[in-house]
């Protein structure tokens, strides 16, 4: 399996970059996904490039691709105005609209305070949601005071395990059979189990004629309702 962290700090060292490697770290403990680091950082200049004449450098074409054959994507990005960084932004601009269907993705921004923690529900979320695919439900948000926290070390264990549970599962679901065998339904009694043609391979039920429920007239419907209508 193959873990792609997408990471759009900008300084060095990078607290962005940090929180990435701790959460690719415990989602590899998990996993025997591969891990790859893509540095926005490195590719503003093509990134701006390709959003100016929609073509993709060569750094820019290989990072897209790295992204678009991940079983699983880690994605961090520093806090800029109460939301993601425009070079965060940028680099989803020009990927593939397709790219991330249905691939898990763990969501995670660093910042200043903890007052801009809810850029994970209000940003980071509803992106990757409209990209369609499978955000995790625990997203990781690291303010200055929360390194060497216990808080954030449980919360990148739980993002982790919810991120390797998904990329295992979708893994097992690709390798996996699927039975085309038509399901099983109870029958009752005088109830006939069908099997159907290859043109209908949905199971019929059947029933004899005289199974069938007697149909009532609709006067004699009212009158039960409504005795007085019964002369």
């Amino acid at each position: 399996m193959r873990l792609v962290v997408v990471s759009a700090g900008l300084s060095v060292p990078s607290s962005t970059r940090l929180l990435g490697d701790r959460l690719a770290a415990a989602t590899a403990e998990r996993t025997d996904a591969e891990v790859q680091v893509v540095e926005l950082r490195d590719l503003a200049v093509e990134i701006a490039h390709n959003l100016t004449n929609g073509f993709p450098g060569p750094r820019l074409s290989s990072a897209l691709d790295a992204v678009k054959a991940a079983d699983g994507l880690i994605v961090v990005t520093p806090v800029f105005s109460a939301s993601y960084s425009g070079l965060f932004k940028s680099f989803f601009d020009v990927l593939d609209r397709d790219a991330l269907v249905g691939k898990p993705v763990l969501v995670a921004a660093t910042g200043g305070t903890a007052r801009h923690s809810l850029v994970l529900e209000h940003a980071l979320r509803p992106l990757f949601a409209y990209l369609r695919a499978i955000v995790v439900p625990t997203a990781v948000y690291a303010a200055s005071e929360d390194w060497g926290a216990e808080g954030l070390a449980g919360r990148v264990q739980r993002a982790a395990g919810e991120l390797a549970g998904l990329m295992g599962g979708l893994r097992g679901g690709a390798a996996g059979s699927v039975s085309e065998s038509a399901p099983e339904l109870a029958s009752g009694p005088g109830a006939e189990l069908g099997r159907g043609s290859a043109s209908s391979p949905e199971p019929v039920l059947r029933r004899t004629e005289s199974e069938l429920p007697a149909v009532v007239p609709f006067e004699q419907q009212l009158a039960a309702l409504d005795p007085s209508r019964s002369a």
